[in-house]
């Protein structure tokens, strides 16, 4: 299935911490990325959880970013929402993501999550990326909750390769 990744973005450090109603902490460096080099069982070179063993069932984390646009409708926003501001690292669009993440079927069973490539790059999701209060934040009141069951996915890379933003291919294996 043909979808277009539309942000990246790569952070060296954590602006996330503390209480959300102080901010968030600056960014020493932009984060915004047109390519990002993705490493098998790493995650994304120059990242935050790059390498972080307590990390590697979520070193990668995607949205869908129609879940974006479901947010500025439900909060009737007026100006688009930027991806960027939601730190998941691969935000793209004409896939919902967060279809593929592992969940708890009806009868309190685990299901895994699903295999999928994107490009060239061979991903296992795992959980979801469930939104928090910074969402509130950054994002606009109530985006925390707008984004329930749809704030994307936490991903290990099972190959490594680069992805460049525009048009790829995504591919369920599984």
């Amino acid at each position: 299935m043909r979808v277009e990744l539309v942000a990246f973005v790569v952070s060296r450090e954590h602006a996330f911490e503390g209480r959300p109603q102080d901010g968030p902490r600056p960014d020493p460096e932009p984060v915004a990325r047109t390519e990002i080099e993705v490493r098998a069982d790493l995650g994304v070179v120059g990242d935050r959880y790059y390498a972080q063993a307590i990390h590697t069932n979520a070193a990668v984390t995607l949205i869908d970013a129609a879940s974006l646009d479901e947010v500025e409708r439900v909060l009737n926003l007026d100006a688009p929402l930027d991806p960027h501001l939601t730190r998941r690292n691969i935000t793209l669009r004409g896939f919902p993501i967060d279809e593929l993440a592992a969940h708890r079927a009806a009868d309190g069973t685990r299901v895994p999550g699903r295999r999928f490539t994107l490009g060239s790059i061979t991903f296992q999701a795992n959980r979801p990326a469930n939104p928090c209060a910074w969402m509130d934040e950054v994002l606009a009141p109530g985006a925390m909750q707008a984004l329930r069951s749809h704030g994307g996915i936490r991903a290990t890379p099972l190959t490594s390769g680069t992805l460049r933003l525009g048009p790829t291919d995504l591919t369920v294996l599984d």
